[in-house]
């Protein structure tokens, strides 16, 4: 079975402030500030998964509704789930929060020079101002289809969020499309480049960004920042025009911290530079330093390498961030099948005989592209609906799938269900995952033993019972 990646969301760094006492929105459902302030004074960097006001990192934060950002984006009705935010304000431990702050920020925006995808991996690449974009199944398309940037990419310009990588480029979270001629005014040769500073020439006032020509004679330094203190190896932010191939700099600006010390820090996003020898690793440009007394939630520190996606929590103290948990975001599972009942008060679905569990966390994809509140989500999915869900198998609670993220699919595959995790027990006639009896229905088992990862296409049969499609082999 090919792994089934999900058009869903995460991860985009954000930046700038908002400033001003706020107010829970309107229409964003109820909660007590009170015991939200409860919680810690902070900084939570992740990617929203839900409305009413938003979510990040499992929190619900109510907001005033706007947004800071030097991208057209001024209210949160105009944000996307994906789009990863900086929220600064406080939190508790169930869930709920109140922003003082919220931020946003493209990572890149301009023209599509190129673009691939493969439906069956659900992996490709974009590429824009020189710079390549890893795509997969973690990211989300507003737009335009990604079947269509693929088809004819030099047709679009597109804002991305994402997360640079350990080799300099970036791995989307989330795509903007727009068509060119069709659906720009007059700012549609405007971009912005982030990225590390190289070949500076401070005469012709020029230097590059991943191999993309900057031409900064005409620009002024953002905020605070001089550009007489430009220099190699800086990470900084250019928005400007093109011209030709060249990035005609209007604003420079130096990327900021995204905390300040003593900040109680929550933050999302790939491990990359990671030093076993030196326990310390970057998150998004923060170097993280964990330790024996660092608590590791869903995996242990043998699992970081580059690449990992995880959530660290704890403090910043002297540029560095001190993890006090460190949780991996990973999931390990995936189901497609229809949903056969839904208890909407606990938000636990069983579908196709498995239950599977929604949590604050968890990104529900829908159809559209109009922005929605969390509760319509979940009025969204049906008893009925074929979906698709990655996430964690858990094994307590007699078993069960913890959703990362859900999306309705077409079901093509009339009454087949399909799984992938691990086998919790395995008998004579049958096997089982996340309390899931599967019948072996004559097919051959061969190999098969506790603890291994299978892939399984089942069906359920007239009299009730689960059953193998198909043999199963190591």
């Amino acid at each position: 079975m090919k792994r089934n990646g999900l058009s869903v969301a995460v991860k985009m760094i954000v930046m700038g402030a908002v400033a001003g006492s706020l107010i829970a929105c309107g229409g964003s459902g109820s909660g007590s500030s009170s015991s939200a302030s409860a919680g810690p004074e902070g900084r939570s960097v992740g990617a929203v998964t839900g409305f009413g006001s938003v979510y990040v990192n499992g929190t619900r934060f109510k907001t005033d509704g706007t947004v800071s950002s030097n991208d057209g984006l001024e209210r949160e009705d105009q944000l996307h789930k994906g789009m990863v935010l900086k929220v600064s304000g406080s939190w508790n431990g169930k869930g709920e929060g109140q922003a003082s702050e919220v931020a946003y920020d493209d990572t890149l925006r301009g023209p599509l020079a190129e673009a691939s995808w493969d439906s069956a991996a659900k992996t490709g690449h974009l590429t824009l101002l020189g710079q390549n974009v890893a795509l997969d199944g973690k990211t989300v398309f507003r737009g335009a289809a990604v079947g269509d940037l693929a088809a004819n990419p030099t047709n679009y310009r597109v804002r991305v969020s994402g997360w640079r990588t350990d080799d300099g480029q970036f791995r989307a979270s989330y795509v903007g499309a727009k068509k060119i001629g069709i659906q720009f005014d007059d700012d549609g040769n405007q971009a912005e480049l982030e990225g590390i500073v190289a070949g500076l020439d401070a005469i012709a006032q020029t230097f590059t960004i991943g191999g993309y020509s900057v031409n900064y004679e005409l620009a002024s330094g953002d905020d605070d920042f001089d550009l007489a203190d430009l220099e190699n190896g800086m990470a900084v932010e250019v928005e400007g025009y093109l011209q030709g191939d060249v990035l005609m700099a209007k604003e420079i600006d130096k990327e900021d911290d995204l905390f300040e010390d003593d900040d109680e820090v929550e933050i999302s996003g790939d491990v990359f530079e990671f030093d076993e020898s030196a326990s310390t690793f970057m998150i998004n440009g923060v170097q993280v330093q964990f330790s024996d007394d660092t608590e590791f939630d869903d995996m242990d520190s043998g699992n970081l390498q580059d690449g990992t996606y995880v959530k660290v929590e704890g403090e910043f103290r002297n540029g560095v961030l001190i993890a006090e948990e460190i949780e991996g975001q990973e999931g390990d599972a995936e189901l497609s099948g229809k949903i056969e009942e839904f208890d909407r008060e606990n938000e636990i679905l069983t579908v196709s005989g498995v239950k599977v569990w929604l949590t604050d966390n968890t990104l529900i994809e829908t159809d559209s592209d109009k922005r929605q509140s969390r509760e319509d989500d979940l009025n969204a999915l049906q008893v009925g609906d074929y979906v698709e869900v990655e996430g964690r198998q858990r094994n307590t609670d007699g078993g069960y799938l913890e959703a990362f993220a859900i999306e309705r699919e077409d079901d093509d595959e009339g009454n087949v269900a399909e799984i992938e995790g691990r086998v919790d027990a395995i008998g004579e006639t049958s096997l089982t995952i996340m309390n899931l009896e599967i019948l072996f229905n004559e097919h051959s088992v061969t190999g098969i033993s506790k603890g291994d990862e299978v892939e399984v296409e089942y069906t359920q049969n007239t009299g009730g019972d689960f059953v193998l499609i198909g043999d199963l082999s190591e």
